[in-house]
Parts: structure tokens; C-alpha cells; sequence
């Protein structure tokens, strides 16, 4: 152990001492018996002192209870430490009560296979962030404990760049706007959220709007970028607004005969997600490509391209030649 303060844990020596594994990691390996002073196996607590040799190794990791499901998946970027995948709508991400082995998990340990190292000790995707069922888009998932940890702490101190495309119904009368309301749980719905008072149990959530492409006075595509990740933050914060997402019938949309195609789920899109990579530093900058469904609601609601008119030029008529006249036979 290289040379430190006089005495410090054991635990925080390891932590200083290999920095490529994460804490939890190293409280499995005291946990479990596996790190040693000597000959005796020793606690996370106990004191250390310069010139003490530690003797360490990890248990092995779980295999997880839940079963790989092959599940295409599009995968927009993947390298042996992390990937990000543009998720189909209606696809839940995790398992949890009343999911089948259809979710994004399920699909991944069978798209991982033989490449996790263990998340928090269990060969499992890390997830670090979700979408709703029926947000399609955009989702970065780690392979390794080294980079679960650093996306968790991009995500954590909010340096990731994370922008939806929503289409709402109507259009604002701003082209940008900002919204800054505390989102907590609905009070008479337990599975909704609301724009709620700081002091009544809401937590601080941010969104910036844009409009990219309005429909008057029918509907709008707004760019909308998360600088907080509240449950529903974009749907309920939109809707404080006035402008519920187009297939929100959670938050108030209800079919309207003016839009030409109606939506079969809440039209929203991770359309952009930008971050530094966990263990190489490179940035990684990536767009999920608008879904089909979502692309055909946009298309009703855009105006026809008119044909354009072929114009057929008249053709000049060549003056025609003037005749000679015939040479007269002299009578002799």
C-alpha cells in the first residue's frame, strides 16, 4: 500500500489505492471476507498504517435470476464499457410488478451476453436512467461497474445533454420558454404527478422549450431539454402550460378531429443525448432517429407540397425556305 497519512480505514486506503473500482465493489470484498491484513481477514473499519500490505480479491459476480430474452434492439453506439440504444415505444425498461420478460433488460442480457462484468455485484445492464413505456428514444446503459459509476455521476451533476421532441397540442405563443415548477405526486391520483409548492413535498424539476415546426392553431413540435429528471417532468410540465402532449390521456389529451392522424401513444421522443464517456473521455454525441408513428402524425399534420407545373415552352416554327422559281426553256 503506498505511503499515506499516518493511519486511515481500510476501507478508504483501497478506495484511494485503486480508484478504477468502485466503492460498493470494495464493500462486497470486505463483506465478504476477501480482504486481509497478513493472515487475518479484516473490516472496512479497521486502521490502517503506512507500510501495511492488503491482500484483496472480488467475489465472484451473481448471475442474475432473470432470464435473456432475444428482443431486436437499436443499437446506436456500443463499445465494452457501455452502449445506447433508440428504444422502441412501448417497451418498459425495467422489470418490475405486473412486467413480463419483454422489457429493456431482459433484451440487453441477451444482447450483453458474456460481456457484463457485474453491476453492484450481479451480472446485470446498469441502468442509469429510464423513459416511460410509451417515450421511445434515446437510453445509455452501463456494462461495467467503472461506468455505471461515472454516468451516474454525469447524470447526478446534471453535465449530460439530454433534449426530447414533444408534439403538443396547440401552439404556445412564445417561440421558447422556460419552466422552473417543483413536480411531486398527485395527491388524488397516485399515478400521475403535478405541479406542486416546494413546501408540500415537490422536488425542483427545470425544462427549456423551443418550437421547431408549428401547425396553427392545431399543434406545434417543441425541443424540449431536461436540466432535472423528475417521473413525467415534460408531460406535467407542458401541461401547466397549456399544451398537453398529443396521446397524453394521462394528462388530458383527448382525441381531436383536427389532427388528420391520431396518435396511438404520448408523442414523445429522446431524440438527442450527449455525454463524456465514462473511462475513455470522448464525447459521445448521438440522435435516435423520429419512429414511424410518431413521423406520421407529423405528416398529417404538415400541408401537401403542391406539385410543381411542368411548363411546356412552344416550339418556334422555322420560316420556311422561299422557293426559287423554275428556270423558263427558251423556244427556239
Amino acid at each position: 500500500m503506498p505511503a499515506g497519512p499516518l493511519r486511515q480505514r481500510a476501507d478508504k486506503a483501497l478506495a484511494a489505492a485503486f480508484p478504477e473500482h468502485s466503492r460498493v465493489a470494495l464493500q462486497r470484498a470486505f463483506d465478504a471476507g476477501h480482504v486481509r491484513l497478513g493472515s487475518s481477514v479484516i473490516s472496512r473499519d479497521h486502521t490502517v498504517h503506512p507500510g501495511d500490505s492488503l491482500e484483496l480479491d472480488f467475489p465472484d459476480v451473481k448471475p442474475t435470476e432473470l432470464r435473456p430474452v432475444k428482443i431486436p434492439l437499436s443499437v446506436l453506439f456500443e463499445d465494452r464499457h457501455l452502449l445506447v440504444v433508440n428504444k422502441a415505444a412501448g417497451m418498459v425498461v425495467h422489470p418490475g410488478a405486473g412486467t413480463d420478460e419483454t422489457t429493456l433488460v431482459h433484451a440487453l442480457l441477451a444482447h450483453c451476453r458474456g460481456t457484463l462484468s457485474g453491476i453492484g455485484g450481479v451480472e446485470r445492464p446498469g441502468i442509469v436512467h429510464r423513459l416511460d413505456r410509451e417515450t421511445s428514444g434515446a437510453i445509455v446503459v452501463a456494462k461495467t461497474d467503472a461506468a455505471h459509476r461515472g454516468l451516474s455521476e454525469q447524470f447526478a451533476q446534471r453535465t449530460l445533454v439530454k433534449e426530447y421532441l414533444a408534439l403538443v397540442h396547440g401552439v404556445p405563443p412564445l417561440l421558447s420558454g422556460s419552466i422552473r415548477k417543483a413536480i411531486g405526486r398527485n395527491v388524488q391520483h397516485r399515478h400521475k404527478m403535478a405541479v406542486v409548492e416546494d413546501d408540500t413535498g415537490g422536488r425542483a424539476a427545470h425544462t427549456d422549450w423551443a418550437v421547431v415546426e408549428s401547425f396553427p392553431p392545431r399543434a406545434a413540435l417543441l425541443r424540449c431539454t431536461l436540466h432535472t429528471g423528475r417521473t413525467h417532468q415534460i408531460r406535467v410540465h407542458l401541461k401547466s402550460i397549456g399544451h398537453v402532449i398529443l396521446g397524453d390521456s394521462i394528462y388530458g389529451w383527448k382525441p381531436d378531429v383536427s389532427v388528420p392522424t391520431q396518435p396511438e401513444r404520448v408523442l414523445l421522443h429522446a431524440e438527442h443525448l450527449a455525454f463524456r464517456h465514462p473511462v475513455t473521455d470522448r464525447v459521445i454525441n448521438l440522435r435516435a432517429p423520429l419512429p414511424d408513428d410518431f413521423a406520421r402524425v407529423l405528416a398529417g399534420l404538415r400541408p401537401p407540397v403542391p406539385k410543381a407545373r411542368t411548363r411546356v415552352t412552344p416550339r418556334k416554327k422555322t420560316p420556311a425556305k422561299p422557293r426559287k422559281p423554275a428556270a423558263r426553256r427558251r423556244r427556239s
